[in-house]
């Protein structure tokens, strides 16, 4: 069955179709995006983050058996609907339960960073799950802009969107940026740190700032970490050497935004 109004369809039914070679490079290659301009969004959840968000997917890709379910309006504003056989979707899937839809979305335009806003900068960070929620920590908190320093996990990978559950579609993003490009912002740098710094609670915290979170096992640069105006550690009364670094940046930016001060 046929949704009214589905307008242009493709039905592909062959593992060898462009379209279907394409799907799959974006979903298995975590910077293919970079080179196609393009990202690949799936399940339900993401599709309907991006459709609030009014993005416009270039591809809408559902399952032939969820074709009949695709809600009317992502239909409407789609520009280009593709039907694969339920198999084939399976097949171009990176989830274990095939979602049986997902769009291709264009790449935002490369935008500068801007001043004045307050800003998450991840130095170096490696794990895909760590960037994702990361970005949903900075989106929760009212931290708008989050810039990645190279060495970061693509922004735009399958991995860090999964992990992000939409929160890319509310954030300015920028990705590959060199270290003079963060001291440029002329933003006060708080950096994290497991070993030195002033204690998190009670610290009053300059606004706006840039939060500068880094490589897991490393952490934060020495380039940043001396142009820092503030470093923190979080107290850990139970004897851990370290927190994870996203769920010490939800910690850190939750203290930031609710406005803890001495």
């Amino acid at each position: 069955m046929t949704p009214a109004n589905a307008g242009p369809q493709l039905v592909v039914a062959s593992r060898d179709n462009p379209l279907v070679r394409q799907l799959r490079r974006l979903g298995a290659q975590g910077t293919a995006y970079r080179k196609l301009g393009q990202f690949w969004v799936e399940g339900e959840h993401l599709c309907r983050a991006a459709f609030e968000r009014q993005l416009r997917p270039a591809l809408l890709v559902v399952s032939e058996s969820w074709l009949p379910h695709l809600p009317a309006p992502w239909i409407q504003r789609a520009d280009r609907i593709v039907v694969l056989a339920d198999r084939l979707f399976a097949d171009v899937s990176t989830l274990e339960s095939p979602a049986q839809v997902g769009f291709v979305l264009d790449l935002p335009e490369a935008r500068p960073a801007q001043r004045d806003l307050p800003t998450v900068v991840l130095d170096r960070i490696q794990d895909a799950g760590n960037v994702g929620s990361i970005l949903r920590s900075a989106a929760a908190f009212g931290f708008p802009q989050v810039l990645a320093v190279q060495g970061t996990a693509g922004l735009w990978s399958p991995k860090v969107l999964r992990a992000g559950m939409g929160a890319h579609f509310g954030l300015h993003l920028a990705e590959g940026l060199h270290i003079d490009q963060v001291m440029a912002l002329g933003l006060p740098l708080v950096v994290t740190s497991s070993h030195q710094g002033v204690d998190l609670p009670g610290l009053g915290l300059p606004s706006p700032c840039a939060w500068v979170f880094g490589h897991e096992g490393q952490g934060v640069g020495p380039a940043l970490l001396d142009q820092s105006a503030v470093q923190v550690r979080i107290p850990q009364p139970g004897g851990e050497e370290s927190l994870n670094v996203a769920a010490a940046a939800a910690i850190c930016l939750y203290s930031s935004a609710t406005g803890m001060r001495r």
